[in-house]
């Protein structure tokens, strides 16, 4: 056996919901392209889940299905007030709610087809709002209810400011949940799958990857671009900041990808939408100082930026505090995450990879007074 360092390059299992070829993403062989220009989060929950497009019957049927299961068991809404809140970041608080609604399922240990498929559904719908409710929570004020008449995105927009938000605001969190659904194997996704190959629930699976998204290398990368434009400050910082990082061989957060080598399809599309949003809310200079950005990290490093890196102007534009940018990412994976969960109980073989193991050779055991 031979051992390969972050199992790159290790091909782990077979699959039918999204592929990475040439640099090409695709969902269920649609190209993200078409997709983050045509296609609504709920139509990709569908064909993820589906592995085809819905009629405009199953659309409606599937918004309808979220609709009615977005609401929180008033056990979670109290739980988040028990939290350290000065403390907690809300990855944390989304990793240990979606735990706790497992509690507050009749069927959370039910394993027919059709049990986990309402589970996905139930996760689906709530999760956008589990991490509205913890940020008006944590800062004294009551979570907002999910509206019916709202679609996914903008009732998640909803939920977090209680106004109804703007069509260019819907417009970019859509994209956004578009784009981030799913991934391939990547970290989050192979630890959901890992987790229910042994069996375990639909909770347990989503639970256990949100443990995994929460790292500064999967998704926490948005949130730590934002601190960077933040500490930069300035478009005339810029230069010097990222040469010195780059001198002291320093990671920028939000360039380059393991399994890109051209670049991330999906970043061209959060950049259009970062130029157009900086320009409405009066701080081009947030896109301004990413481009420059983009422009010496690239030209240096040949490294181009990955889905992140605009991903943290946009929502800064759209009012939305930086920690938060996370658990929007963990909002759209879930779909996901679900979607392979629900491809590994069908096919089942539970995941136990070797070790080269590379510790001492065979040694004697020798009472503890003998020991030297």
């Amino acid at each position: 056996m031979t051992a390969t360092r972050g199992l790159e390059g290790v091909v782990a299992t077979t699959s039918s919901i999204s592929s990475i070829i040439d640099d090409t993403l695709t969902y269920v062989g649609y190209n993200i392209d078409d997709l983050a220009v045509n296609a609504s989060f709920e139509e990709v929950i569908y064909l993820l889940w589906h592995r085809k497009l819905p009629t405009q019957a199953e659309l409606t049927e599937l918004k309808n299905q979220l609709a009615d299961n977005a609401g929180l068991p008033k056990e979670v809404l109290d739980h988040f007030k028990m939290y350290p809140i000065d403390q907690v970041h809300p990855m944390a608080a989304l990793r240990s709610a979606v735990s706790l609604l497992g509690l507050y399922d009749d069927d959370a240990d039910l394993m027919e087809t059709e049990a986990n498929y309402n589970k996905a559904i139930r996760l689906q719908a709530k999760m956008p709002s589990i991490v509205a409710a913890f940020a008006r929570v944590r800062k004294g004020l009551e979570p907002i209810a999910p509206r019916k008449d709202l679609g996914f995105a903008a009732n998640f927009l909803y939920m977090l400011s209680g106004k109804e938000p703007e069509p260019i605001a819907v417009e970019a969190i859509d994209k956004a949940l578009v784009l981030h659904a799913d991934h391939e194997l990547n970290a989050s996704t192979f630890t959901a799958r890992v987790c229910v190959a042994t069996l375990s629930d639909v909770y347990s699976g989503i639970t256990a990857a949100i443990g995994a998204l929460k790292g500064p290398l999967h998704g926490g990368a948005n949130e730590a671009v934002m601190k960077m434009l933040t500490d930069i400050g300035t478009l005339e910082n810029v230069d010097s900041y990222i040469r010195g990082k780059l001198e002291k061989k320093e990671k920028i957060m939000g360039f380059g990808h393991r399994v890109y080598r051209k670049g991330d399809p999906r970043a061209k599309h959060l950049r259009e939408m970062s130029k157009k949003l900086t320009e409405l809310t009066g701080e081009p200079h947030w896109y301004q100082m990413s481009t420059q950005i983009e422009e010496i990290v690239t030209g240096e490093k040949n490294l181009p930026p990955n889905v992140d890196f605009y991903s943290a102007s946009v929502y800064h534009s759209l009012g939305i505090d930086h920690d938060l940018f996370t658990p929007i990412f963990a909002v759209s994976r879930v779909s996901g995450w679900l979607a392979h969960i629900l491809e590994q109980y069908e096919n089942n073989r539970l995941i136990r990879p070797r070790a080269d193991y590379t510790g001492p050779g065979m040694q004697e055991y020798v009472p503890v007074g003998l020991r030297g």
